[in-house]
């Protein structure tokens, strides 16, 4: 018994302070026997009794003292059931000079129940032994790892590309984590298809600009509107501006140059089948066949594919508005047609609203008078 010689060699106020030293000797005097031939349960006791010596002065021991209470509890760890050693685990995680092989064995273990509160709190951990744990054990470990209060970007990174939802989540919420560029690329991918983790990652102060940007412009409006309403009115301010900058290059591209030549020929073919109404329109909408919707729209309004174009381009939806109206089309095709306009983005659901209720005021004549006064002029004046 290498461990109990060890201690019972030393002289014990080499060990602990001597207010300690009856329950020391009780505890030194079972250890050897205990480790020998005790039952579960007596090795539970005295397992529990090295850490209450331990705990009960932990601060005021020096390293080689430190390194008597590894020995034994080393030995003790080997010999007793899970539930004993999920509560040494407990028990030892958040202390700072705690005893360090036993903490990195539990730290190994497979039951997370053991292994957790060590890999989540203890400061004895280094990050390469974090990146060694992320990368062989289960999605538990990895959560474990991502609740600690500060995490290099070298050990995000192998949680970045291990961890499923739950644990990207999770770890996009630390505000203690750092990320590598790589890291935030991948995060911000993986936020395209994933609502929560757009929010989370919305209202982090070291968000990249740009990721921030791309973020933005292709979450949904429901993220958006979640992340004005939690974060500070200085970050309100900070992504409001994210999102104007968005809204600009939605017009940017909207207004690009276009080729509709072949979309033009396929409307040709769709009239001439009598398949071109407006449910061809919608379906290209939704679709995205943003060629083929302005060519027929175009001519179902009977105008030129130039003046559809430019109502689409302009920042205001009047226009859009006129012309669907115009050519007596529901809501549901105006709007597959706004969102196929903003595509991959939002209108905001206020917009919406208002877009909508001027659809239903404004009187099919109305529209056709307006759309024939543009008709008149050669392009379309809306105002901006």
């Amino acid at each position: 018994m290498g461990a109990t010689q060890t201690l019972i060699g030393r002289r014990r106020e080499e060990i602990l302070p001597k207010t300690r030293m009856s329950q020391a000797a009780s505890v030194i005097e079972e250890l050897e026997d205990v480790l020998a031939a005790g039952s579960s349960d007596r090795r539970t006791e005295i397992l529990r009794r090295v850490t209450d010596l331990f705990l009960g002065n932990a601060e005021s021991f020096n390293h080689e003292q430190v390194g008597v209470f590894d020995d034994v509890l080393a030995h003790l760890i080997h010999q007793v059931e899970t539930n004993a050693l999920a509560e040494l685990g407990r028990r030892l995680a958040p202390i700072g000079n705690a005893p360090n092989g036993v903490i990195r064995t539990l730290a190994r273990h497979d039951e997370i129940s053991v292994a957790g509160p060590v890999l989540a709190q203890s400061p004895q951990l280094t990050d390469g032994e974090l990146v060694e744990i992320a990368g062989l054990k289960g999605q538990g470990h990895l959560g474990a790892i991502s609740e600690r209060k500060r995490i290099a970007a070298a050990v995000t990174d192998i949680l970045i590309q291990r961890g499923d939802t739950t644990v990207v989540r999770k770890l996009s919420q630390n505000q203690g984590a750092t990320f590598s560029d790589r890291g935030y690329e991948t995060l911000a991918t993986r936020a395209e298809t994933d609502e929560q983790l757009a929010e989370n990652l919305g209202v982090r102060l070291d968000m990249p600009p740009q990721l921030l940007q791309s973020l933005m412009s292709k979450a949904t409006e429901a993220v958006r509107a979640r992340l004005l309403s939690v974060v500070s009115p200085e970050d309100q301010a900070a992504i409001q501006q994210v999102l104007a900058s968005v809204s600009d290059k939605v017009m940017r591209k909207a207004a690009a140059p276009r080729d509709f030549s072949r979309a033009t020929a396929a409307i040709d073919r769709l009239q001439e089948q009598r398949s071109l109404n407006e449910t061809a329109i919608s379906g290209f909408a939704r679709d995205g066949k943003y060629e083929e919707m302005v060519a027929g729209l175009a001519r179902i309004c009977a105008a030129p594919v130039e003046l559809i174009e430019k109502l689409l381009q302009n920042p205001r939806y009047d226009g859009v508005l006129v012309a669907c109206k115009a050519a007596e089309f529901r809501w549901p095709t105006l709007n597959a047609i706004l969102k196929a306009r903003f595509a991959p983005y939002e209108m905001p659901p206020n917009d919406l609203i208002q877009v909508r209720a001027d659809f239903i005021k404004l009187s099919v004549a109305t529209a056709r008078r307006m759309f024939r006064f543009w008709m008149v002029r050669g392009v379309a004046k809306v105002e901006s």
